[in-house]
């Protein structure tokens, strides 16, 4: 009976140790991938890049399926704004210099991962079947009875477009038909729907839409380069992360996309020291 009893034990012994070797083993077979930290990312950015910086996330999570990158789309001039209210952020992505020159005068900036990286062109539009327009002076016609444009002070094709409006001289005739968009979709909106009779956008939100129609692209030496930098925030927590991703967004892969959505490169990728 005795015997049994210490058989009995040493085999419950035995199959405890079975199972914790069992356990153990597990454990380390599957601790190296779930010690792989998720990291999130968020980028702040230009509306007018939300189409190509969709399809790059896919890309991107595709290659590194531990990070997690989440977009804030808007205004440059707002989006620079909550930055420097201290909105988490990890990289920056501009339609203007403007925006990030005053991120970087404030120290908000990782110096050397800052680049120019794409332009872009400004249009006249109207809605598909509004006004044929063969000359910016006809904004003036009494036929042009509203015309949007991004709010100058906050949104940067709305700066590219003052700028342009005051070069030609038309700046004070029209103002009193202007709508003021918060945004470069917003005022693409406006001439889709038809509650204005023209809209000065980019490019390539023009494009992307068929309900407009495009009827005149500035001369570039009406207004400043439009070009999109793109930045590591300071305070970002994580910084390498956000680094190899800009580098991703600055590579050939990503190179693809930004063109197929109407993006022209910038000539040289500036890193500012």
């Amino acid at each position: 009976m005795e015997r049994k009893r210490i058989f009995n034990s040493t085999l419950v012994a035995a199959a405890v140790a079975l199972t914790l070797l069992i356990a153990w083993n597990l454990f380390k077979s599957v601790s190296p991938t779930t010690a792989q930290q998720q990291t999130s990312l968020t980028l702040s950015a230009a509306i007018s890049l939300s189409p190509a910086l969709q399809e790059l996330k896919t890309v991107y999570q595709q290659i590194n399926p531990n990070v997690t990158i989440t977009y804030n789309f808007g205004a440059s001039g707002a989006l620079a704004q909550q930055i420097q209210q201290g909105a988490p952020v990890d990289v920056f992505f501009s339609a203007a210099t403007k925006q990030m020159n005053d991120l970087q005068q404030s120290n908000l900036l990782i110096n050397d991962t800052r680049r120019n990286l794409l332009t872009n062109r400004l249009v006249l539009i109207t809605p598909k079947n509004g006004v044929a327009l063969s000359d910016f002076k006809q904004l003036t016609d009494a036929r042009i009875k509203k015309i949007a444009i991004g709010e100058p002070k906050s949104v940067p094709v709305g700066q590219y477009a003052q700028e342009m409006l005051n070069k030609l001289g038309l700046w004070g005739q029209i103002q009193p038909k202007l709508v003021l968009g918060n945004n470069v979709r917003q005022v693409l909106t406006f001439v889709e729907s038809g509650n204005v009779d023209a809209g000065i956008v980019y490019a390539t939100d023009a494009t992307a839409s068929d309900k407009v129609t495009v009827r005149l692209t500035a001369a570039e030496n009406l207004h400043s380069p439009i070009v999109y930098p793109l930045a590591v925030i300071r305070n970002s927590r994580n910084q390498a992360d956000a680094k190899a991703f800009v580098d991703f967004l600055g590579g050939d892969r990503a190179k693809i996309v930004f063109q197929k959505y109407g993006f022209g490169m910038a000539h040289q990728l500036v890193s500012y020291n």
